[in-house]
Formats: structure tokens, C-alpha cells, sequence
């Protein structure tokens, strides 16, 4: 069988999900070097992965409503792939595939397909639980005959991001980021507990940075934050952009954030994650590397919101119920911390 020559990669938010896609764009070209690869992606996300070379971008303003999906169907109109791979499965995303021609349709599985997701495909990717969703959307790839083999982001990084980094954390000292306000409030930790964590940090010698975007919930919750720390961290929320966010997880040894995009770009270029995980399953959707980092309540929050073991529901399942993160104690985080710190040989 000859090689596509072109493929639509249907994956438009958010920011932890996309960059699970930057290794599937990395197997494709490595296998057909020659496939166009168009990927219809957020706004907001592009601002990450929109220089990936070697791909075209179409840009989904999912803040547009239905002008925004009539725009990517006006953009593409004239277009036909060989195959499109419909990796996200809300309404919105099927509704928006289906001005996408394609002769092949590549999407979920019955277990994982939802929100009329089987109307806009004709192929599925292998059946299978107990995947990282990155390795699930690694297995797009599979109906087409590849196989994901090995992991590789190299998301490009501009050098004006390394220098505004250089310049905001100057030297070599260790540095802890705390990123702590994740996209769904019910993942977020105890503004006085991630203080208490950082006040730990700051006592052992570390730097301690707060990061986070301009939105108001981010400000909110790094003011409470920054009142409740003994020992003031520096404080760049809102200040930074997603490739200098990136820059910064170059530069440092650990982040301590909940589930969430930074955790995922962290992971991206090797940086050390110490992951919040009750509400949801770190080893589906925690930093896909190294998770030993992590604090894991989860099967703990199972077995209090669900009545049964973690091993009991169904895989992928949230436990986002009002309470859940403070089933993680102060002295899990300084324990992750110091553990960390001892296998970066930082004393």
C-alpha cells in the first residue's frame, strides 16, 4: 500500500491534549516524510504548536461558536485527504469534522466514543483500557498501518524565550515553579497548602516561582497563594507566554502544579513534575514520563466519593468532587519534594 499523501489531525484543545499529539506528528513524518499533514488545532494551542515544522495549521477559534467552525469548513473546502484522524470526541469536534473530507475516518473506540462521535467516522482505533491518553492517541496512527514505537515532543522554542528566562531567573540556583490552578477547579489544591509546600522549598534554599496565565481564576488563586507564604516567591503569573513557559520548564528542576496543561509541557522537555492527582488517574493522565514525582490519592478518593477501589471503576473516570484534593496532606508534597531533590543530587 502506497503512502498517504495527506492527513487532517482533528485535535483541537486543550493545551496537555495537544501537546499528547506533537509525538503522533513525529511518527507520521518519520514514517512518510513525504505526507502532508494539515492539523485543524485552538487558537490558544496554535500559540504552542503552531511552528512544529513540516505542518500545516488551521486554526479552530472555538470562542466564535458556529462562525468559527463554518471558517475551518471555508478553509478546507476544496480539500480531500487521504485520511482524517478525529482525535477529540465532544459535540463540538464532531460537528466540526464533518466539514472535513476524508476517505478514511479514524476515531475512538465504542468505549471511549461519545457525543455521536461514530457518525463522523468509519474506522476506529484498537479497543483497549489502562492507556495513557497519550498512548491512545498514539494508536491513531495504528489503523493506517504504523505503530508509535517511541515518544519524541522537540516542540520548538525560540531563543527571545531563553533570554527573557535567563533575565527572570538569573544564576543557577534550584527552582521550584508552582503552577496551581488547573483549567477545572475541582483538580486545584489548598492555597495555604501549596504555600506551606513552597515555604518548605524556600527554607531548604530553593527559589520558588509562581507561574500561571492572566486569567482572573489564576490571579485569584495566586493571591491566595502569595497570602498565605511566610517566605515570598517570585511572582510571574500572568506575565509569561506558553514558549516562555516552556523556556522556564528548561531552566528548573521541578514544578509542583495539579493535572494540568503546564504539567504536560513540563513533561515535554524532561523537566521533574510533582503531579496533585485525587480527582484524576495519574497513571491515564499524569505526566507521561516520570510519574514518581507524583503524590496519588486517587485510589483514596475512590474509595470515599465511589464507595470502591481505584481497580473497581471504569478506567479514566474523574472524582472531581468539591473536597477531594485535600485528601493530599502538606507532608505528601514535602515528601515528593524531597525525594526529587535527593535525585537531582540538590542537597
Amino acid at each position: 500500500m502506497s503512502d498517504p499523501a495527506s492527513i487532517c489531525l482533528l485535535r483541537t484543545s486543550a493545551i496537555g491534549d495537544v501537546t499528547h499529539v506533537v509525538p503522533l506528528v513525529r511518527t507520521l513524518q518519520q514514517a512518510w516524510p513525504q505526507t502532508s499533514l494539515t492539523w485543524i488545532v485552538g487558537k490558544l494551542e496554535r500559540k504552542l504548536v503552531g511552528d512544529l515544522p513540516g505542518v500545516e495549521f488551521v486554526t479552530f477559534d472555538k470562542g466564535a461558536g458556529w462562525a468559527g467552525i463554518r471558517e475551518v469548513g471555508t478553509a478546507l473546502r476544496d480539500r480531500r485527504f487521504d485520511a482524517l484522524l478525529q482525535m477529540q470526541v465532544a459535540l463540538r469536534s464532531n460537528i466540526l469534522s464533518l466539514g472535513i473530507k476524508a476517505r478514511r475516518r479514524v476515531g475512538y473506540d465504542h468505549a471511549r466514543a461519545k457525543d455521536l462521535h461514530g457518525l463522523v467516522i468509519n474506522e476506529r482505533i484498537p479497543a483497549r483500557s489502562g492507556e495513557h491518553v497519550l498512548d491512545a492517541i498514539g494508536s491513531f496512527c495504528e489503523p493506517l498501518g504504523l505503530k508509535q514505537t517511541s515518544v519524541r515532543w522537540d516542540i520548538p522554542i525560540p531563543d527571545d524565550a531563553h533570554a527573557w528566562v535567563a533575565e527572570q531567573l538569573p544564576g543557577d540556583q534550584p527552582t521550584l515553579l508552582v503552577s496551581p490552578t488547573s483549567s477545572h477547579s475541582l483538580r486545584n489544591w489548598l492555597p495555604e497548602r501549596y504555600a506551606a509546600a513552597m515555604d518548605h522549598a524556600a527554607s531548604r534554599k530553593w527559589r520558588v516561582v509562581l507561574i500561571g496565565g492572566p486569567s482572573a481564576n489564576e490571579r485569584e488563586m495566586a493571591d491566595a497563594v502569595l497570602a498565605a507564604c511566610h517566605h515570598r516567591p517570585l511572582d510571574l503569573t500572568g506575565k509569561d507566554t506558553l514558549k516562555k513557559l516552556m523556556a522556564m520548564f528548561c531552566r528548573t528542576q521541578l514544578l509542583l502544579t495539579p493535572d494540568s496543561g503546564p504539567m504536560h509541557m513540563a513533561n515535554s522537555v524532561g523537566m521533574k513534575v510533582l503531579g496533585l492527582h485525587a480527582a484524576s488517574n495519574p497513571n491515564r493522565s499524569g505526566p507521561y514520563s516520570d510519574r514518581r514525582w507524583c503524590v496519588d490519592k486517587y485510589d483514596a478518593a475512590s474509595r470515599k466519593y465511589l464507595g470502591k477501589p481505584a481497580s473497581e471503576i471504569p478506567w479514566g473516570s474523574k472524582i472531581e468532587r468539591p473536597g477531594v484534593m485535600e485528601l493530599i496532606e502538606v507532608n505528601d508534597v514535602i515528601d515528593r519534594f524531597e525525594a526529587a531533590a535527593a535525585a537531582s543530587n540538590i542537597r
